[in-house]
């Protein structure tokens, strides 16, 4: 049964949720809020919707590339390279991103006769992004929940477990991760060093996948 509208970024996590979540799934949702790689992403995420036999719609949030501060916003020469735990990946920030997609999200879902909306957080996230954490996720399913006449909750599966576990998932459903975008510089290849890069080498590793990617300078990853 159709109950569900999926955000969808086009990176590793959120398409992996899609197809995870398929049968359910009958619109797929990104937002173009102004970042560095937001084009990349969103190009994937099409593709993969379309391959599905998904509806994709793009919601135009230029709003926050104008008034909102953070590295993403500012260029691919703001973003900060490293580890996600290290302190400087905070300027990656966007502030409430989390709580404005799921409340758009939530309209769009009661307009449409649906009942739940997914979002591919995950524990990796929790050190950096206060709305990926599971106590702002359940605040938000309680606020949509109690704002929407249909109850619309938020769906967060991969809350408490590590990009790792997500892209095991992956290999199991046969996806190729050559066809998602998760560097925050949008360049024409994967730097292969700010956070998102390192972390995403390490979960295709970790995981036991090798990595299809083309990063910058090099072809032999982790």
């Amino acid at each position: 049964m159709k109950d569900s509208i999926i955000i969808v970024s086009g990176g590793m996590d959120s398409v992996t949720l899609l197809y995870e979540m398929r049968e359910r799934i009958a619109l797929g949702i990104s937002f173009d809020y102004g970042s560095n790689h937001n084009k990349r992403e969103i190009a994937f995420a099409k593709l993969h919707c379309e391959r599905l036999g998904i509806k994709h719609i793009v919601i135009d949030l230029d709003f926050m590339g104008k008034y909102f501060k953070s590295s993403l916003l500012e260029g691919a020469e703001a973003i900060p390279e490293g580890h996600y735990e290290a302190e400087n990946m905070k300027s990656t920030v966007v502030p409430f991103r989390n709580g404005i997609m799921l409340s758009i999200a939530a309209g769009i879902a009661e307009s449409n006769g649906l009942k739940y909306v997914l979002i591919a957080n995950h524990g990796g996230d929790h050190a950096i992004y206060p709305d990926c954490r599971a106590d702002f996720i359940k605040a938000m399913s309680d606020a949509t929940r109690l704002g929407t006449y249909p109850g619309i909750e938020v769906m967060a599966p991969y809350t408490d477990i590590t990009k790792t576990d997500i892209a095991r998932r992956g290999k199991a459903l046969g996806i190729n991760y050559a066809e998602t975008w998760s560097c925050y510089k949008g360049g024409e290849k994967h730097c292969g060093k700010c956070g998102t890069c390192v972390e995403r080498k390490e979960a295709l590793r970790d995981a036991g996948i090798d990595d299809p990617t083309i990063y910058e300078g090099w072809h032999q990853y982790y």
